[in-house]
C-alpha cells in the first residue's frame, strides 16, 4: 500500500482517506480499520471546529505537522480521533467516524464487548477509538510506516463519496447549508447514524 498526502487543506484530504487503512499496534495486537466515514475540519474558518477560537493547549497538535493524530475526551466518557493535515501553523484535521475493521478482528470484539455486531465495531467516533485501542496518551502520534499507528492509501478503486452535513454540529447557516463536511462511502453498512445539531441558547 502507499502512503497519502495529508499536507493539503481538510475538505481535500477528507475523501481521500475513504477506504484508506489505519493500523494502530499495541503489545496486545493489531487492529486495522478501512475508513468508510470522516468528516473535515477547518479551524480558524470553521465554528465547529475546537481550534476555532485558536491555539490551545488542548488543539495545539492541531496546528501541524501534518500526519499525526488529534485524540481527545468528549462527553466525560469516550475518546475520539482525528487526522492532523494541512500547512502548519494553521489548524485542520479530519474526524475518523466509521469504519470496517479489516484485521485484528478477535481483539477489536474484546475491547468493544457491547457491539452485538462486527459492523458496529467501529461504527461512530468514539466505537473506532475504542477498537482501535486509541487514548489521549495517543494524541499527537505520527502516522509512520511500521509505527503505532499507521495509515496506509486505498489499494481498491473507491466509489464517489456521498456528501452531507457534519452529525451533531449546526453551521451559522443551518445544519447542512453551509457546511456538508461530512463524507462517507455508498451502501456501507459501518457508516454512523446522522443526527442533526442544535443550537444551544447563550448564557445570559
Amino acid at each position: 500500500m502507499t502512503t497519502l498526502d495529508l499536507t493539503a487543506p481538510s475538505l481535500e484530504v477528507a475523501p481521500r482517506l475513504l477506504g484508506a487503512h489505519l493500523t494502530v499496534r499495541s503489545e496486545e495486537g493489531a487492529v486495522t480499520v478501512r475508513l468508510t466515514e470522516v468528516e473535515a475540519y477547518d479551524g480558524a474558518d470553521d465554528p465547529g471546529s475546537h481550534a476555532y477560537r485558536g491555539l490551545t493547549p488542548r488543539t495545539e497538535v492541531m496546528f501541524g505537522p501534518a500526519g499525526r493524530l488529534y485524540v481527545y475526551f468528549t462527553y466525560g466518557m469516550h475518546w475520539c480521533a482525528n487526522v492532523v493535515c494541512g500547512q502548519d501553523g494553521r489548524a485542520s484535521a479530519v474526524l475518523l467516524r466509521g469504519g470496517e475493521v479489516v484485521e485484528g478482528l478477535e481483539l477489536a470484539r474484546s475491547r468493544r464487548p457491547a457491539a452485538r455486531r462486527d459492523v458496529d465495531l467501529a461504527r461512530g467516533p468514539a466505537r473506532m477509538a475504542q477498537a482501535l485501542g486509541l487514548t489521549g496518551a495517543d494524541n499527537g502520534l505520527a502516522l509512520a510506516a511500521g509505527g503505532r499507528a499507521e495509515l496506509a492509501a486505498p489499494a481498491d478503486v473507491v466509489p464517489e463519496p456521498v456528501t452531507g452535513p457534519r452529525v451533531g454540529v449546526a453551521g451559522p447557516g443551518g445544519d447542512g447549508e453551509v457546511f456538508p463536511w461530512r463524507f462517507w462511502l455508498p451502501g456501507e453498512p459501518t457508516v454512523s447514524v446522522y443526527r442533526p445539531g442544535t443550537r444551544r441558547p447563550r448564557r445570559t
